[in-house]
């Protein structure tokens, strides 16, 4: 397995002796080794090969990272936005040139299919040239003093500014496009920031990175620190970071929110998402979305559906159509387009997952297709007749499995589904705008989607989650908030002395 490098990333790596590439960290506007000699291993999930090294960045390099970053803040924010806007629409144009080596990044390090791969880097390339549209959301208010007695007289304009240095703390799962959905919002309001890759598939953020900095905005506004998990935590806990913003794990979001102290922080963490079909709904939409919602990007997905719920009368024949449409969504070698799903990330994720199907089965579910493990690949499975104290129902799969549960009324549906300590995302299918309705204001969540799965995309659609699925939301002008304070600048029209400096600036010169 190799990475098929050009040119334009010379500068970020080196190879050693054997030929595997060994990237360097970015800060101040430089790409270095930290000079300790350390390096993390980065393999493929398709059969486990190395095919990359990266640095160990340890505290004290990290306390160069922040200085850098802090010393950068003026350099981003000074900048034009415009000229900050053509920046990023440059990007998109490299990307677009640097196609192929990010596919084959993403596609080696990540384990995605070719398409899946090619669809997040055209999403990156697409959120990039939206930003026109974002900076439309970069406003203010104006507010009249008189509606109230003790203002009369006085009046305030509502801005927004950048905090500072960013800390993004990126997923494996989706590693350019997550990454850089924090990075460009962020960069756009003119803050610095600092990218922490994940370490399972680091390759592609790395490389946007270098493309950011070619694309022309300042090269010390951007940096990358790779490391163990540590070092993420021991960067969150540090002043100098003014937000820090997180997608992964419930488990890693709390401790972060924990130890990050008194500063701005998002946090987009687990889900378990929940499909709810309905006696009335278009069943072949339904087992078809389903099933897409379920098993893209081999179910790693924090929207994914994780769960699914059908109502008494429609279970034969949905559960018939799952059962002949999950035949067509076969699991092999990522590169061969034949295939729609690839490998999971690790050996350590192949094990959660059988240790979910294992549990069901042991407790009553029917397994009536998949399942079989084969490395780091799982066979989509199909589980039926799930009882409601099997794990697979409540734990995050993050795997290509489809459980499916029976119930009878549209309350036992909604109570079921808020029993979850998780909030994100979740759908229901059905032809009923009332039951649509009734669903949609009753699940305790961030996202409801009506006859259709849970996708994020771009981030047309604000979106976060609830509970243990996080705090704040993103997308497409709702980031923004995320990134900038709000600061409230009063007038006084009755202050004496400012009118007459103004009169005294605006007035004739007497020649002397």
């Amino acid at each position: 397995m190799k990475l098929e490098l050009s040119d334009f990333f010379s500068e970020i790596y080196e190879r050693d002796s054997s030929g595997i590439p060994q990237f360097k960290i970015c800060s101040g506007g430089k790409w270095y080794f930290p000079g300790n000699g350390k390096f993390i291993d980065v393999k493929s999930p398709i059969d486990n090969s190395v095919i990359a090294r990266i640095s160990v960045a340890e505290n004290e390099h990290a306390d160069r990272v922040l200085a850098d970053a802090t010393d950068a803040k003026p350099l981003i924010r000074r900048l034009p936005a415009i000229e900050r806007m053509n920046a990023m629409v440059k990007a998109a144009s490299l990307l677009q040139e640097q196609f192929g080596p990010m596919q084959n990044s993403i596609v080696v390090n990540n384990g995605k299919t070719l398409s899946d791969a090619a669809g997040e880097i055209k999403s990156t390339m697409h959120r990039l040239t939206l930003v026109f549209e974002e900076a439309r959301k970069i406003y203010g208010d104006y507010l009249p003093g008189d509606w109230a007695e003790e203002n009369i007289g006085k009046y305030a304009l509502v801005i927004r500014e950048p905090v500072g240095v960013v800390l993004a703390i990126a997923p494996f799962n989706y590693p350019l496009f997550i990454t850089y959905t924090k990075a460009i919002p962020a960069l756009l309001a003119g803050n610095s920031v600092i990218i922490k890759p994940p370490s399972a598939d680091p390759i592609p953020p790395i490389l946007m990175a270098q493309i950011l900095i070619k694309a022309g905005l300042p090269p010390a506004s951007i940096s990358i620190i790779t490391g163990h998990g540590q070092i993420g935590s021991y960067m969150a806990r540090q002043p100098a970071v003014d937000v820090l913003t997180f997608t992964g794990s419930t488990e890693i979001g709390e401790k972060l929110s924990e130890i990050s102290g008194i500063k701005k922080i998002h946090l987009e963490l687990g889900g378990k998402g929940v499909a709810i079909v309905l006696n009335d709904a278009d069943l072949e939409n339904a087992a078809e979305k389903v099933l897409a919602g379920s098993l893209k990007n081999a179910g790693q997905r924090c929207d994914a559906i994780s769960r699914v719920l059908v109502q008494k009368g429609a279970a034969p024949e949905f559960c018939r159509l799952l059962t002949d449409g999950i035949k067509s969504w076969t699991a092999g070698d990522p590169r061969d387009p034949k295939f729609k799903i690839g490998p999971l990330i690790d050996s350590e994720a192949v094990q959660r997952v059988a240790r979910l199907i294992d549990d069901a089965v042991r407790k009553g579910a029917r397994l009536v297709h998949g399942g079989k493990v084969n490395g780091n690949f799982v066979e989509p499975a199909l589980l039926l007749d799930v009882p409601l104290d099997a794990d697979v129902m409540w734990e995050e799969t993050f795997g290509p499995v489809v459980p499916v549960a029976v119930f009878d009324t549209l309350d036992d549906a909604i109570e079921i589904s808020n029993k979850s300590d998780y909030g994100l995302d979740s759908a229901v299918f059905t032809r009923s705008l009332s039951s649509a309705w009734k669903v949609s204001k009753r699940l305790e969540v961030g996202e409801v989607t009506v006859n259709n799965f849970p996708a994020h995309g771009v981030g047309f659609f604000p979106f976060g989650g609830v509970k243990e699925s996080g705090l704040g939301r993103e997308g497409i002008g709702y980031s923004i908030d995320e990134f900038t304070n709000m600061k409230t600048i009063v007038f006084d029209t009755g202050a004496a002395k400012i009118w007459e400096l103004e009169d005294n600036i605006s007035a004739p010169m007497h020649k002397q």
